[in-house]
């Protein structure tokens, strides 16, 4: 029995995976209900999210499927309501959402992270953040705990970008950034992508 579920998996994966990608599949039955996959059983299941090989870098918090086909402009009305509610700058968080998921809201990290922001699910129960896939509950989830670390780091904005990617209590026990690799290059990503939204 175990042979002959291994065999149609290898089948699937043979059929219907694209060479050098591998993604999310979405297919609608004939009552409305949507459904997702990522080992696609039927040709009824088309590619909703491609992640190819480029895309997946060694980054262990990092989304494993960053690209999207939504557009990130989807968001911008939620990303100004909780900025403007919260006191943080728009463009931030919109920086942050691209460097954390590619602006793909069922992103799922390596480590668990889940969604726009990337809310590890301690983090989001902490928030009251009960979906994570929920586009409005995980943005206003993110940028109240950026919130919370830009005032526990007295607004030094790359002490607290240290602490969204690594952890505040790894900072805190640092005293700085800590010395990975993954976290020098998210923050250098992140004001990359912070000053050509400010433009």
């Amino acid at each position: 029995m175990k042979c002959l579920v291994f065999l149609c998996l290898l089948f699937s994966l043979l059929v219907f995976a694209e060479p050098g990608t591998a993604g999310i599949y979405r297919y609608e039955d004939e009552n409305g209900n949507i459904h997702f996959t990522n080992c696609p059983r039927g040709p009824e299941y088309k590619l909703y999210i491609r992640e190819s090989k480029e895309d997946v870098g060694d980054d262990d918090k990092g989304p494993s499927n960053s690209q999207t086909l939504v557009s990130s402009g989807e968001y911008d009305t939620l990303i100004r309501e909780y900025a403007r509610k919260y006191q943080v700058d728009p463009a931030l968080i919109k920086a942050i959402i691209r460097a954390e998921s590619g602006f793909n809201p069922y992103a799922i990290s390596r480590k668990g992270a889940r969604g726009l922001m990337q809310l590890m699910p301690q983090t989001a129960q902490r928030l009251n953040v009960y979906n994570s896939f929920n586009p409005r509950e995980n943005i206003e989830g993110g940028v109240r705990h950026f919130k919370y670390l830009l005032g526990l780091f007295n607004d030094d904005l790359r002490l607290s970008l240290a602490a969204y990617n690594a952890g505040e209590n790894l900072v805190l026990q640092n005293g700085s950034i800590p010395p990975y690799r993954e976290t020098i290059d998210y923050i250098r990503k992140v004001l990359s992508f912070y000053q050509s939204y400010k433009r």
